[in-house]
C-alpha cells in the first residue's frame, strides 16, 4: 500500500509500499522505499491493527532512511 509524499526520507519520492505475510500467530510487515528500495521488516502480532503496524514499519524506514543515530544517543528498537 504506497503512501503520500512526505513519508520517505531525502531523496525519497515519498512513495512507500507495505507487504503483510501473516506467519502463525504473528504478521510480518515489509516497508520498501519506492525511489531507494530501501527495505526495513517488523514482526508484529495479530492482536496490533493494520494502522499501528504500518505506523511502526514506517517510523523504522524513516529511521533508516535518516542514517545512523547522533552520537551518544542510545539505540532503541
Amino acid at each position: 500500500m504506497p503512501m503520500g509524499p512526505n513519508c520517505g526520507g531525502q531523496g525519497s519520492s515519498g512513495e512507500v509500499f507495505f507487504e503483510f505475510t501473516q506467519l502463525g500467530q504473528q504478521m510480518r510487515v515489509a516497508a520498501i522505499d519506492a525511489a531507494t528500495s530501501t527495505e526495513v521488516v517488523i514482526i508484529a502480532p495479530l492482536s496490533a491493527s493494520r494502522r499501528q503496524m504500518q505506523g511502526i514499519a514506517l517510523a523504522k524506514l524513516k529511521r533508516k532512511l535518516a542514517g545512523s543515530p547522533a552520537a551518544g544517543q542510545p539505540r532503541r528498537f
